[in-house]
């Protein structure tokens, strides 16, 4: 299948990444807010993105370390070449149609790729909301961090053309995609999602068979919680715990920095949605409550300018 129109639907910390590198990459990109307060909240996160984009280019002509894979296909990119993709930065950027209309966003699509809340519920309205403006032929792609496609697979319609593709953070510079399909999507669908992936500039990584957190947050997410409780639970502040894992693993970051840059509300959803979170004086139920805190005070990560650190 030939991919051209692009729609992504949600303007959070991947959505907004999504659309810009799809731009980037020469796909015509539509991105699809719930409404004109989201797409105000999705722009200065875009023209974030823009930035940090063409400052790394620029960088890259001094600075071999500053290379990123999904921004430049060699490391030896000469200087006039990347004048020509700082270019293209601000060409893609302009080139973004955000909208709240369903059939604008949607009536012509080749792909969408949903990065909206991990609530199964919120998920379903949303692919009902769409099924009587999508294209027959389109392939619908969730970005759940968490959730199975298999679990979704029957609101959409379409089973043998939905399946995952799910991105780590910061995408341009850790460029993988993971695509997961369930037994009914079509090997056709999954091959054009995998070279949807490549063509972005991504690393596809083919999962055999589903599996809750796919590969990357199988890993990531206990890590996280584990820290989460050792705050909870009061066993050490947040610098601590950061510098445990940093000066003792060499890593370049520490779990709180990491879930600042995930965000506080994906972080949220993934607690609150397990049953343990649901028994009272739980460690889960603690922890959901730290977070809520943090979100109802407007601290959601560090595109809000604080998050368990501030950055303003």
């Amino acid at each position: 299948m030939d991919i051209q129109n692009v729609t992504v639907a949600g303007g959070g910390v991947l959505g907004s990444q999504i659309a810009l590198q799809s731009a980037y990459k020469g796909f015509s990109v539509t991105m699809w807010l719930r409404s004109e307060g989201s797409i105000e909240r999705t722009r200065p996160k875009l023209e974030r993105l823009r930035g940090i984009y063409k400052q790394t280019l620029q960088a890259m002509k001094t600075d071999p370390s500053a290379y990123c894979r999904g921004l430049a296909d060699s490391p030896e990119t000469s200087p006039e070449q990347l004048d020509e993709l700082i270019a293209k930065v601000d060409a893609a950027f302009d080139s973004l149609v955000l909208t709240t209309d369903l059939k604008q966003a949607f009536g012509s699509a080749d792909l969408v790729v949903e990065a909206i809340a991990e609530v199964v519920g919120e998920k379903e309205a949303f692919y009902s909301s769409i099924s009587g403006v999508l294209p027959k032929q389109a392939i619908l792609c969730t970005n759940s961090s968490t959730l199975l496609p298999s679990a979704m697979m029957d609101f959409t319609g379409r089973p043998d053309r939905f399946l995952a593709l799910h991105f780590a953070n910061n995408i341009w510079k850790n460029n993988t995609a993971e695509v997961m399909g369930t037994a009914k999507t079509s090997t056709e669908s999954f091959k054009a999602v995998v070279e949807f992936a490549r063509a972005i500039g991504m690393i596809p990584l083919e999962l055999h068979k589903e599996q809750p957190g796919y590969l990357l947050n199988s890993m990531l997410v206990p890590f996280l919680n584990a820290a989460e409780a050792l705050l909870a639970n009061d066993i050490a502040d947040v610098e601590t715990i950061d510098k445990a894992w940093m000066l003792g693993t060499g890593a370049p970051l520490g779990p709180f920095r990491i879930l600042d840059i995930v965000g506080l509300t994906t972080a949220y959803n993934i607690v609150a949605a397990s049953p343990a979170a649901q028994e009272p004086g739980s460690t889960a139920a603690r922890i959901a409550a730290m977070l809520k805190q943090r979100i109802d005070e407007g601290k959601t990560g560090i595109n809000a300018g604080e998050g368990f650190y501030s950055y303003k």
